[in-house]
């Protein structure tokens, strides 16, 4: 019965393990404290572009405006 017993638990943490590679965690992939400045740096600059494209481009409206009264 012994024998039987652990042959059982053998093939059970086999498949245990066969299954938890098919799922994956749903935690999401860690970043690093100097990736996470990284890529805040790029938003602020990405952001700070916009701001400027918007800037100049309702300048740019404005004057066409005065210009055309």
């Amino acid at each position: 019965m012994n024998r039987k017993k652990k042959i059982n638990e053998i093939l059970k943490k086999k498949q245990k393990k066969a299954n938890a590679k098919l799922h994956k965690s749903n935690k999401p992939k860690y970043i690093s404290k100097a990736e996470r400045a990284k890529l805040e740096a790029e938003q602020a600059q990405a952001a700070e572009a916009e701001t400027e494209q918007t800037e100049t481009a309702n300048s740019e409206a404005d004057a066409s405006q005065t210009d055309a009264q």
